[in-house]
């Protein structure tokens, strides 16, 4: 189902890269969706960080009646916390270890690389930065759900289990809900992550206090 590499965006800062952030977009939507956002992060003269917005696959999407749309799984019900292809789920998180090898083989340090997760795309950050094979810089979860954290193996888990998480979810936002959102940071809690939860007064988007606190929190990692 993935294209080997993945097609991405990449916006290079204007000095060798030395960390790097990826940005997973949403079901229904592109790479080309949050590279406006950069400029708006505010990072720290001197930072070379390096952004990546891959491209999911175009896939037909059981709930939107079969219509074919760029997705990183199918959504098989609509569900609160959507019942989803699980197979579909690990081929992405798969494609996103590969990316992130890539920069590792650029050598860009994994405790330099954060992931950033929208939506659908952050159901594929949840699953790809929990599991990884050597501890990250940190996680974002953007509007989004924590599907079947019971896959989640403890022992797979364990390089970042200390890796700091922040969730950011819209008060009005009618597309995930509030609770299928703190599902997700009450797992977290309960597994002993480093998890905050932040809010804002806005639907299933993204607002400019938002991208700012973003920034902030990526100062202050990398």
């Amino acid at each position: 189902m993935f294209a080997t590499p993945l097609r991405r965006e990449i916006v290079e800062p204007t000095t060798p890269a030395d960390a790097c952030v990826i940005w997973l977009h949403g079901l229904g939507a592109s790479g080309h969706d949050f590279v406006p956002v950069v400029p708006h992060l505010k990072l720290k003269a001197g930072l070379a960080v390096r952004f990546i917005f891959p491209h999911a696959p175009d896939i037909p999407v059981t709930c939107n009646g079969g219509y074919v749309m760029p997705a990183w799984y199918d959504i098989l019900a609509l569900t609160e916390i959507r019942e989803i292809n699980l197979d579909h789920l690990r081929q992405a998180q798969a494609a996103i270890n590969q990316l992130i090898q890539e920069q590792l083989d650029l050598g860009i340090p994994a405790h330099r690389i954060v992931l950033i997760g929208f939506s659908q795309g952050g159901a594929v950050a949840y699953h790809t930065a929990l599991q990884f094979h050597q501890r990250l810089a940190g996680l974002i979860a953007l509007s989004t759900y924590l599907p079947n954290p019971d896959t989640l193996a403890a022992e797979a888990r364990i390089p970042n289990q200390d890796l700091p998480i922040h969730i950011v979810h819209g008060d009005y936002d009618d597309m995930v809900t509030e609770r299928a959102a703190r599902a997700a940071y009450t797992w977290l809690q309960e597994q002993g992550y480093s998890v905050d939860w932040n809010h804002y007064p806005m639907g299933h988007e993204v607002c400019i206090t938002e991208i700012r606190q973003i920034g902030v929190w990526l100062n202050q990692w990398l």
